[in-house]
């Protein structure tokens, strides 16, 4: 099975210039035989506190154009968008639009970076999202959660075989980003799919200019580095057998010798 990886610069507070990128990268990918392309965290608008209630007036229209995108090429979409709460706030959501262009999962950042002010500024999500898709059962995930591992046990336990992590991950926390998504592929006997900003993207003020490091990952139910990216820009169409999942966890049953009734 084909998955595709844009790992790109999002534009700050620009969705017209990121909705070209992310069709050019739909269209690249369903060329290649992708079955799903995995967008970055914010992948529409990135990070704008400032803009945030002017750009929730069309993010909804944001979202129908990337599934209008995913229809008109025939490939699964995947990525964090920002979404306008029932409460009228703003939220950092994980959505998987399948290839016909219909929502298979919907999935609200639970932890907010509060190193960022995010929570300031954002609706946390109350609820763990697992699915079946054409990746098979995914969990759902987005940046700041890779260090929560209670999530993806979770996922694993509801019957996630592959997890999905769009992020904006920057410097210099690089050899965190690769020992946490390798420790909760291995922990949790799953394929880890982790998807980075790259570029730099300047707060002012707030938090001043973030250089984001891409090296994007996917890793194995073994916790083999199956490919990881470097810092530059690019669509990226990695192989992965979706079978693995199953002869790791019969070989090893770390996940069923688990004592639950002692934690």
């Amino acid at each position: 099975m084909k998955i595709a990886i844009a790992q790109y610069s999002v534009e700050r507070g620009l969705p017209a210039i990121n909705l070209e990128q992310i069709e050019s990268f739909a269209e690249e990918a369903a060329a290649s035989q992708a079955v799903c392309l995995v967008l970055p965290e914010m992948c529409t608008t990135g990070f704008d506190w400032a803009k945030n209630r002017e750009l929730l007036v069309i993010a909804q229209e944001q979202l129908e154009q990337v599934a209008a995108f995913a229809a008109k090429y025939h490939i699964a979409i995947c990525g964090s968008f920002l979404e306008e709460t029932e409460n009228g706030n703003a939220a950092n959501t994980f959505y998987f639009i399948n290839s016909s262009g219909g929502v298979e999962a919907k999935y609200r950042k639970i932890h907010l970076f509060t190193l960022f002010r995010e929570d300031k500024h954002v609706e946390a999500g109350a609820g763990i999202v697992t699915a079946n898709t054409e990746l098979g059962t995914i969990g759902c995930s987005i940046c700041y959660d890779l260090r929560f591992p209670e999530l993806f046990r979770c996922c694993a336990l509801a019957g996630a075989t592959v997890q999905l992590l769009p992020a904006a991950f920057p410097h210099p926390r690089l050899a965190h980003w690769q020992t946490l998504i390798r420790a909760r592929a291995i922990e949790n006997q799953c394929y880890f799919i982790a998807v980075n900003q790259c570029g730099q993207e300047g707060h002012g003020d707030t938090v001043g200019d973030i250089q984001y490091f891409g090296h994007s990952m996917v890793v194995d139910p073994w916790g083999e580095v199956v490919f990881e990216a470097g810092e530059d820009a690019g669509l990226f169409v990695v192989d992965i057998d979706p079978q693995l999942v199953d002869k790791c966890r019969e070989r090893l049953p770390a996940l069923s010798d688990r004592r639950p009734e002692l934690y």
